[in-house]
């Protein structure tokens, strides 16, 4: 199985999986032609691509979406609700390239299995994966207010794991953006902060999951190094800092690619 977050943060989304017989992208949230620059930092090409899946229908996680799947031919997969609310940018897709999935219920795409879970964002319906093959798991939990039990249960014994650190409290009380901004941000429904993301993945240690890749952080709220220290001094003052492995995805290009 091999993962590379290619953009991560407010001004776009895509993350790049092959495994089990097939290549695709979570989310393609920069145009087309930057996806293809994106892939080719990891020798990928579009031409490669066998499926697009959407996690929720926020611009900054489907702006490509509509040019790729008429470009390459290729099926989107996303909730009959995210459906409904795509935006009209995305022009046509045709009608075979639309694929429905029942969230919190598996699918496979050849011999990849596919598990799309309900997450709390103010989307229709938004869903985190969790990916298997192999006797491997990766998951992605991005675009959530809170984190449930069940949500934990979801990404449990992942390998990795791609969970959002959205925003320092702090900066976004004390910034520009509007108060009803900051107060979406900041509610059940909105994102994930820096404190509350280490505090999750202090609570997963003990379920196997010891790799992490903060992402989706807010380019006027949050810095790289803010998040990691955040999350770092949480896992510190339980004494688990050594014994995980915590880097960040970059804004606006690959991370790296990472092997499992």
């Amino acid at each position: 199985m091999l993962f590379s977050p290619l953009c991560s943060g407010s001004s776009g989304n895509a993350s790049y999986l092959a495994a089990g017989g097939v290549r695709l992208l979570v989310d393609a949230g920069v145009t087309a032609k930057r996806m293809e620059s994106l892939l080719d930092m990891i020798d990928v090409s579009a031409k490669e691509l066998d499926a697009i899946l959407v996690t929720h229908e926020h611009s900054d996680h489907v702006s490509g979406v509509g040019v790729l799947s008429r470009r390459y031919d290729l099926p989107v997969y996303a909730a009959a609700e995210c459906w409904e609310h795509m935006p009209a940018s995305l022009g046509d897709i045709a009608t075979k390239n639309k694929r429905v999935f029942e969230p919190d219920h598996d699918f496979y795409l050849q011999q990849l299995c596919v598990h799309p879970f309900s997450t709390p964002h103010d989307a229709a319906h938004a869903v985190g994966y969790s990916f298997f093959h192999d006797g491997k798991k990766l998951s992605i939990m991005t675009d959530i207010g809170h984190v449930s039990s069940g949500m934990l249960d979801e990404v449990a014994g992942s390998d990795l794991l791609l969970l959002e650190a959205n925003h320092d409290v702090d900066m976004l009380k004390a910034g520009s953006y509007p108060y009803p901004l900051k107060m979406r941000i900041l509610s059940s429904r909105g994102h994930l902060c820096n404190e509350d993301a280490g505090l999750v993945l202090q609570k997963l240690y003990d379920r196997g999951v010891k790799n992490a890749i903060l992402g989706h952080l807010s380019q006027e709220n949050n810095t790289p190094e803010l998040a990691l220290v955040t999350v770092q001094t949480v896992l510190e003052s339980a004494g688990l800092l050594d014994n995980m492995f915590v880097t960040v995805a970059d804004r606006y290009q690959p991370c790296g690619v990472f092997e499992l």
